[in-house]
Order: structure tokens, then C-alpha cells, then sequence
């Protein structure tokens, strides 16, 4: 089974005119080797003041430009893009990015975001 180094940073981007305080993303940081195969969890929670705030994961790949992967719509409705998939679950503040069966092509940093 092939090894495979997934990385994730917090990228926040807010757009509130004067909405931004106290407005953020928190996701766990750093790098994580998943087996080829197996699932993935990266968490996202947020923290806004304008309840009409989007999430959005954004992936980049090697030597690639940054690309939007999923952008939510409403609570609890599952997001769907290349395997990848996510909820929005205001009730926990959660936007989690989740694959059932990673590649090695996977291999990416992995980048959660807010926005109005």
C-alpha cells in the first residue's frame, strides 16, 4: 500500500465590509500521511456574524494554481466534487472535508475558507 502526504493549512478570506469581527476558520494544521485507499477526514469549524456566510475547500496540487474543490450551500445539505464531499453543519459550525478512498493523485494541500 502506498503512503501519501496530505497538507493542510487554514486560508481565511473575508469579504465582510464591517462584518469581520470575530469571524474566522480554524482547521487542524500541519501535514498527514493517510494510506493509498483509506478515507480522510480534515476538519473545518468556523466562527461568524453574518449567518449568510459560504465555506469553501480549496485544493492545489503541485505546481498547480489554487482551485476551488466545494463551496457550501445549506445546512446539512452534502457537497459533492471528485469523491470529495462535505456538509455544512451550522448547528456545530463544521464544513469537514471527507473521501472514502484516497489516491496517491490526492497528494495536495488542502485549504478551508469563509466568505460572505
Amino acid at each position: 500500500t502506498s503512503m501519501l502526504s496530505v497538507t493542510y493549512s487554514v486560508l481565511v478570506i473575508l469579504i465582510f465590509s464591517k462584518r469581520s469581527n470575530g469571524d474566522s476558520v480554524t482547521q487542524t494544521e500541519g501535514t498527514v500521511t493517510l494510506s493509498e485507499g483509506g478515507p480522510m477526514i480534515l476538519n473545518c469549524t468556523y466562527q461568524t456574524t453574518y449567518s449568510g456566510s459560504f465555506l469553501f475547500w480549496y485544493v492545489q496540487y503541485h505546481n498547480k494554481a489554487l482551485q476551488v474543490l466545494l463551496k457550501s450551500s445549506t445546512d446539512n445539505e452534502k457537497k459533492e466534487n471528485q469523491g470529495f464531499w462535505a456538509n455544512l453543519v451550522k448547528s456545530n459550525s463544521s464544513f469537514h472535508l471527507q473521501k472514502s478512498s484516497l489516491q496517491v493523485s490526492d497528494s495536495a494541500v488542502y485549504y478551508c475558507a469563509l466568505s460572505d
